[in-house]
C-alpha cells in the first residue's frame, strides 16, 4: 500500500521540526493522532447540522423543513457517494494530474491495519469523506425555497463525482496537478470554499431568483437558530482546520489557535463594517462575520500564525460583506450569501496564504513572490473549473427533470408542497 500523500500532509515534514514533539516510534498506528483524527471527523460531520440550523434560520418559516433537509440529505447520499467511488476518485489509484484511479471503489484493500503515515488509511478516509459530505451542502443555501429536492439530491451526487472528486485530487492527491505546481491549501479554501461559492452562483444563473425578489422583503424567520448554527460551526471547524493536520501535533495546536482567532476577528470585522454603513450591527452579522473569518482562515490555518490571523479574519470580515451587498447591485438572489462568504472569503484565504505563510512555507511577506503566484493559479483554474462544469450540469438537469418548483409550490411553501410537513404547529 502506497502512502497516501494530501497536500497537508505533504506540508508537515517541513512544519514538524520546529513544532512537533517525538515521532511516533510504534509499528503500528499511533494513538493519540488516530483518536484525533476520529474526534475531528466527528466534529465535521457536526458542522452539517450546524450548516443545517445556520441556513434554516435564515429562511421563511414555510420553508425552514425543506432548508434543512437540504443538508441532511448530503450526509446520506454524499456518504455512500464517497464510499462507493469518491475516494478513489480523490485519492485512490496511479498517481495522475486530473483524477485518481479506480483501485479502492468500495474503499477495497483498506484494513484496519492499512496506514497512512501514523493513522490508519481508513480514519484518513472517513476524515475525507466529511469534507466531501458538507462542500455540496453549501451550495444548498443559494438554492433555497425554490429547488426541487429530487433535482438537488441527483445534483449534488453529480457534482461530487464531477467537481469535488477532482478538484481533491488537484489539490491534495497523489501527483495532483496544483499539489505538484506547490499550492498551498491546508484544509479546503480551494476544494470546499472556492469551489461551492462559484458553484452556487452558476447553479442560481440557471434556477432563476425567488419568487418576488427583489421587491419583496425576505426577513430570516429565526435568527437565534441562525447563531445556534453559527456557533456550532465554530465548534465543528476545529476538526475541519485543526484535524487536517492529521496528526495530535504542535501543527494541529497552531491550527486550532489561529481559526479561532479568525473567527473572531472576521465577526468583528463585519460588524464594523455593518455599524459604518447601517448604523447598527446586527446578529446575523455576527453569525456571518465568523464564518467569514472561519472559511478564510482554513487554507492556510498550518502556516499563519495567529498575530497574521488577526488580519486574515478581520478583513475577511470586512471584504465578504461588501461582497454580499453586490448582489444588490448586480441583481442575483443568491439566498443565503453562498458567493459572497464562501466564494469570495475562500478566494481570500487562499490568496491571504500567499501573503501571511510564515510556518513551514513561504509568502510575500517572507520574500516568496513565486509563491503567492501560484496561489493566484489555485484560485482561478479552481474556480473556473467549478463554475463552468456546475453551470453546464445545472442547464442539463434543468432540460430533463427541472430544477425548480412550480409557482404554486413556492407561494404555498416548501415544508407542505415537498415534504408534506411543517415545521411549526403552535
Amino acid at each position: 500500500m502506497r502512502l497516501i500523500r494530501p497536500f497537508r500532509a505533504a506540508a508537515l515534514p517541513l512544519v514538524l521540526p520546529l513544532v512537533a514533539g517525538p515521532a511516533w516510534a510504534g509499528s503500528g498506528p499511533n494513538p493519540g493522532d488516530t483518536a484525533w483524527l476520529l474526534v475531528s471527523s466527528a466534529l465535521v460531520l457536526l458542522m452539517v447540522p450546524g450548516l443545517a440550523l445556520f441556513y434554516g434560520g435564515m429562511v421563511r418559516a414555510k420553508n425552514i423543513l425543506s432548508t434543512l433537509m437540504l443538508s441532511f440529505i448530503a450526509m446520506g447520499v454524499l456518504a455512500v457517494q464517497w464510499v462507493v467511488a469518491g475516494y478513489s476518485l480523490s485519492f485512490g489509484g496511479a498517481p495522475g494530474p486530473w483524477i485518481g484511479g479506480l483501485d479502492r471503489l468500495f474503499l477495497a484493500g483498506l484494513t484496519p491495519d492499512t496506514l497512512s503515515g501514523t493513522v490508519p488509511t481508513l480514519a484518513f478516509a472517513v476524515f475525507q469523506g466529511m469534507f466531501a459530505i458538507i462542500t455540496p451542502a453549501l451550495i444548498s443555501g443559494a438554492l433555497v425555497e425554490r429547488v426541487k429536492f429530487g433535482a438537488y439530491t441527483l445534483f449534488i451526487v453529480l457534482w461530487a463525482f464531477l467537481v469535488y472528486d477532482p478538484l481533491a485530487h488537484w489539490v491534495w492527491g497523489d501527483g495532483g496537478w496544483l499539489l505538484e505546481l506547490g499550492a498551498l491549501d491546508f484544509a479546503g479554501g480551494t476544494v470546499v470554499h472556492i469551489s461551492s461559492g462559484v458553484s452556487a452562483l452558476a447553479a442560481i444563473l440557471v434556477l432563476g431568483k425567488r419568487r418576488g425578489y427583489p421587491t419583496e422583503r425576505f426577513i430570516p424567520h429565526n435568527l437565534t437558530m441562525t447563531l445556534l448554527g453559527a456557533g456550532l460551526l465554530w465548534f465543528g471547524w476545529f476538526g475541519f482546520n485543526a484535524g487536517s493536520a492529521l496528526a495530535a501535533n504542535g501543527t494541529a495546536v497552531l491550527a486550532f489557535v489561529s481559526t479561532n482567532t479568525a473567527a473572531a476577528a472576521g465577526m468583528l470585522g463585519w460588524l464594523a463594517a455593518e455599524k459604518v454603513r447601517f448604523g447598527k450591527p446586527s446578529a446575523l452579522g455576527a453569525a456571518s462575520g465568523l464564518v467569514a473569518g472561519l472559511v478564510a482562515i482554513t487554507p492556510g490555518a498550518g502556516f499563519i500564525t495567529p498575530g497574521w490571523a488577526i488580519v486574515v479574519g478581520g478583513l475577511a470580515g470586512f471584504i465578504c460583506f461588501r461582497a454580499v451587498c453586490l448582489k444588490e447591485r448586480f441583481g442575483y438572489d443568491d439566498a443565503l450569501d453562498v458567493l459572497g462568504v464562501h466564494g469570495v472569503g475562500g478566494a481570500w484565504g487562499a490568496l491571504a496564504t500567499g501573503i501571511f505563510a510564515t510556518v513551514g512555507a513561504g509568502s510575500l511577506i517572507t520574500g516568496d513572490v513565486r509563491q503567492f503566484g501560484v496561489q493566484v493559479v489555485g484560485v482561478v483554474a479552481a474556480a473556473v473549473y467549478a463554475f463552468a462544469v456546475t453551470w453546464v450540469l445545472c442547464r442539463v438537469l434543468d432540460a430533463t427533470i427541472g430544477l425548480r418548483v412550480s409557482p404554486e409550490d413556492e407561494l404555498v411553501g416548501l415544508d407542505q408542497t415537498a415534504h408534506g410537513e411543517v415545521g411549526y404547529s403552535l
